[in-house]
This record gives C-alpha cells, sequence and structure tokens, in this order.
C-alpha cells in the first residue's frame, strides 16, 4: 500500500517507516498538519496514519478537513499519546478507522495495518478468482478482463491498470500513486506513461460508450473511475 504518515517524532515517524517498509509498503512522512494538507490535495494514498499532537493543524483536525474536503474514503489510523476514551470516540466519531495508543508494538501495528489491507483487497489475487462490474467483469486468476462475456486484449500493466482503478471506485487517484502501486517506479518520475495508458484503457474498455461508467482527468491530480449510475 502506498501510506502517508503525520507524525512530528523523528524516532517515533523512522520507526514506523522501517516496519512499514520492511513489509513493502511505500511511506511519505509529513511533520506538521499544514504541510500535510497541502501534499494530500496534490496526491493519493491508501492509508493514513495520524498523530494527534502535531504542529500547525492537529491530527483531528487534519481528519475533519480529509474527510470533508479532500478524501472521504480513504482509511485513517490514530497513533497518539492521547488515550483518554474521549478523545478516542471522537476521532472514532469524525472518521477514524482505528485508533492506537504510544508506545505501540511492531507485531499489533502490522497486524492493524494488514486487516485494513485485506479489507481494501490488497493482496487478494491469489484468493479471489474474479470481481463483477457489470458489464465488465475481471478473472484476477487469468488476468483478463472482459466486456459482456467477451475478452479484452490488453498488456500485463493496462490489466494491472485496470484492477486497481476499479478496486478504488469513485477515488481520485494521483498520478504518482498509479506509478508506484502499478509499475513499481518513482512517483516522482516524470513521464507521460499514466496518461498513455489511461487513453488507451478508456478505448479498450469503451468507457465514452459506458452508460454506468466514467473515467476522468482530474486537473494537476490524477484519476477517477466511478459508477455514474
Amino acid at each position: 500500500m502506498r501510506i502517508v504518515i503525520l507524525e512530528d517524532d523523528h524516532d517515533q515517524a523512522d520507526l514506523l517507516v522501517a516496519w512499514l517498509e520492511e513489509a513493502n509498503h511505500q511511506c511519505d512522512v509529513y511533520r506538521d498538519g499544514n504541510a500535510f494538507i497541502r501534499a494530500y490535495k496534490q496526491d493519493s494514498y491508501d492509508l493514513v496514519l495520524l498523530d494527534w499532537m502535531v504542529p500547525k493543524l492537529t491530527g483531528i483536525e487534519v481528519l475533519m478537513h480529509l474527510r470533508a474536503h479532500v478524501d472521504s474514503v480513504v482509511p485513517v489510523v490514530f497513533i497518539t499519546q492521547r488515550d483518554s476514551e474521549e478523545d478516542i470516540v471522537q476521532a472514532l466519531e469524525a472518521g477514524a478507522d482505528d485508533y492506537m495508543t504510544k508506545p505501540v508494538r511492531h507485531n499489533e501495528t502490522m497486524a492493524r495495518v494488514n486487516a485494513i489491507a485485506r479489507r481494501m483487497g490488497f493482496g487478494d489475487e491469489n484468493t479471489s478468482d474474479n470481481y463483477s462490474f457489470p458489464p465488465f467483469k475481471i478473472d484476477t486468476r487469468l488476468r483478463h478482463v472482459t466486456l459482456n462475456g467477451d475478452a479484452i486484449e490488453m498488456t500485463q500493466k493496462e490489466y494491472e491498470l485496470t484492477l486497481f482503478m476499479f478496486k478504488n471506485l469513485g477515488r481520485v487517484i494521483s498520478r504518482g500513486h498509479l506509478l508506484e502501486m502499478v509499475w513499481g517506479t518513482s512517483s516522482k518520475l516524470n513521464t507521460r506513461t499514466v496518461d498513455t495508458h489511461v487513453s488507451r484503457l478508456r478505448a479498450k474498455l469503451k468507457l465514452d460508450d459506458q452508460e454506468f461508467w466514467q473515467l476522468t482527468s482530474v486537473y494537476r491530480h490524477g484519476y477517477r473511475l466511478e459508477n455514474i449510475k
């Protein structure tokens, strides 16, 4: 997964990054709430880890802004020293998915991250044979896509891009996010690869003729695949 961390304690941030990167996740770290919000408006992530007491904007303020203005569905986990019942309830009611108090432990932290990953469908390609998004079907065992029962000829990267976009329906996914998760390359790479593949995908899936699906470009950000009926 692509994970963003809001944490002003350098040692804590370094520890989380070490655990997550050991499990093959990609991580970005921000030290204050304003920097986090500015970055998120230009990018997208699969999971957010928030400390509460950080400069500029607190973690709870960041969460409320994220849910109201930027990303209403990305999973958010608090990792903080604040451990009162009132704090936990406030965070969960504001849209947090989980809440952990410091000091966090390696195995528990990774178990919670892995539980979110499973819920989001990461790593299920070997356990789920089919996804159905009528009139499309995606067979993860055979690694192909059909439209009204007819197989669509596509490269492996086009298949992986199709699967990733359908698994993130309704979300704006940045070009950097796609480069990391589909191509395994740096999100900072200046390339037209994503735009070229999205254009080919739109044609191969015949999305301009589809009644139920729409793939749109979001200016200076990325792409959104959504159900419009």
